[in-house]
């Protein structure tokens, strides 16, 4: 196990909250820590699909506000995440995914963690560029068959129409990575984290990393920021 590694290991386990646009890496930084440090990824909407299929008390209370086209409240968001909490280790380090979302829920959060004697450690912002956030997500496709990656400029495949991996000739590209619909994804993000971010920074725990620079060096400078701790 690496030094950084084992500077998350504690007896307290880290507490970070990951922020980023869609399409900035959020994702695949979260789960190289979950892989290489243990840390458990906390993403309410995954949590709040789970309980609705597992039919659990917040889960059925939160299929009859989505059944009338409403929001999920903040008092069903925070529910999840306590119970969540309650089943993790103090020892293991958490990364929260979508929440806070609001300054509620960033009061809310203070309190969930509080409780089980946790605090808030970091807050990590992914910073992108729009520009070529819109380049980066526009330009990628992907192997219809075996699902390897691609992009119109940085990656193509070796053999024009022929997939690196399988062979095959049947690409495809989802239909929501086109430019008007990336930047509304920016415009929504940066309307959504407006709210919390300030009192965040206002703590000095927030750091932010180039989020346009390659994945070995975001993820050198998120273990940098988590070796400090």
């Amino acid at each position: 196990m690496s030094t950084e590694a084992q500077a998350g290991k504690g007896s307290h386990g880290l507490n970070i909250i990951l922020l980023g646009p869609p399409g900035a890496g959020k994702g695949t930084q979260a789960a190289r820590l979950v892989e290489e440090r243990g840390m458990v990824q906390l993403s309410t909407g995954d949590m709040l699909r789970a309980a609705v299929k597992a039919d659990t008390p917040l889960g059925r209370e939160a299929r009859l506000v989505m059944d009338r086209g409403e929001l999920i409240s903040d008092e069903i968001v925070s529910g999840l995440i306590g119970e969540a909490l309650d089943r993790i280790p103090l020892s293991t380090g958490v990364i929260f995914d979508g929440y806070p979302r609001t300054a509620e829920q960033a009061v809310s959060l203070d309190r969930l963690l509080a409780e089980r004697g946790r605090t808030l450690d970091h807050v990590i912002e992914l910073a992108v560029d729009e520009d070529a956030l819109v380049d980066r997500i526009t330009g990628r496709f992907s192997c219809a068959q075996c699902g390897a990656g691609y992009h119109d400029r940085h990656k193509l495949p070796a053999r024009s129409g022929v997939c690196d991996a399988c062979g095959s000739t049947d690409f495809k590209r989802r239909p929501d990575d086109n430019e008007d619909t990336v930047r509304t994804r920016m415009a929504e993000y940066r309307g959504k984290t407006a709210p919390i971010l300030p009192i965040f920074d206002a703590r000095g725990i927030v750091r932010r990393v180039d989020g346009m620079a390659s994945m070995e060096h975001v993820a050198e400078a998120i273990s940098d920021i988590l070796g400090q701790h």
